[in-house]
């Protein structure tokens, strides 16, 4: 049977749970303002072994209204988002840094990166202008680049900024890999667990999690683009083929995106950027959040 590579937690627990299932692993799923959000906690070491992923909580929102162009779709997916976030963010009023991880010269894997350019960053003007933006939570932000392009992987560069700041917990923002053509751009995954860069194409990275930084790791991250032999897979189920061997198709290490991208990627980017803003700053609206970044 073929693997399906995937960096969602939903997908993975439903591809062992469909074949054995599974025990540790609890699933809720529940519609809200008409996004459909699942939430999948591993919670035992024996669970997260099999599933592939730390033990931990994985929130999937559905963003489907977005990518439809219904009407209020951005307004009730962002702000979706931004609660869910918000309940993952520690207590209090002490500084977040988000991290936008990705190549901002290779589309797919620019979420991070276009997310950053979204920000709302008060950490200085709190300190220079106390009097207007007292009120503000300190947020930090960080695009942190890939090691081809800085020779610095990116734990290090975050550890360094993390070590300066000293943040309440830090916000890591990166495309992933799904398993389905369908979740590409259409999905975004929240999890407690940190991440690790690189690791839905195969070039995974040292994580960023609470054990390397200290604090807790927040991760945001979209599909972008799906490998070459699960699509495969999905082919070849459909058509009542799905018990070829692995080794008919060899190992390409090619994936696969969709052909308009560049407008999926800056759409999510601004989701993910706006969200993060809403989480963080709970009294702002969207419209204050287009005032005080666009």
């Amino acid at each position: 049977m073929l693997e399906k590579r995937t960096d969602l937690a939903l997908e993975a627990a439903q591809a062992v749970a469909n074949a054995a299932g599974l025990e540790g692993v609890e699933q809720t799923e529940r519609t809200q303002d008409g996004v459909t959000v699942t939430v999948v906690e591993l919670r035992t070491p024996e669970a997260a072994q099999r599933v592939g992923k730390p033990v931990g909580r994985y929130v999937t929102l559905d963003l489907g209204a977005v990518r439809r162009r219904e009407k209020e779709g951005f307004r009730r997916a962002c702000q979706t988002l931004a609660e869910e976030l918000a309940k993952l963010l520690p207590e209090g009023t002490g500084t977040v840094l988000v991290v936008g991880l990705g190549n901002r010269a290779i589309t797919p894997d620019a979420v991070g990166p276009l997310a950053h350019d979204h920000l709302l960053v008060t950490r200085h003007l709190i300190e220079q202008m106390p009097e207007i933006f007292g009120g503000f939570r300190p947020v930090a932000a960080v695009s942190a680049g890939v090691l081809g392009t800085t020779g610095v992987e990116s734990v290090e560069l975050v550890q360094a900024v993390a070590g300066a700041l000293r943040p309440d917990c830090v916000v890591a923002i990166d495309a992933l890999a799904a398993g389905s053509m369908k979740r590409l751009c259409t999905t975004v995954q929240l999890a407690d667990t940190g991440i690790a860069p690189g690791s839905g194409v195969g070039n995974c990275r040292k994580a960023l999690n609470r054990e390397t930084l200290g604090v807790p790791v927040i991760a945001v991250g979209v599909p972008t683009v799906v490998d070459v032999n699960t699509l495969a897979r999905d082919v070849l189920e459909e058509a009542g083929k799905g018990d070829i061997e692995p080794e008919a198709l060899g190992q390409s290490g090619a994936f696969v995106t969709t052909r308009d991208i560049d407008e999926r990627v800056a759409e999510c980017a601004k989701l993910i950027g706006y969200a993060v803003n809403l989480a963080v700053q709970r009294g702002l609206s969207i419209e204050d959040i287009e005032g005080l970044v666009e």
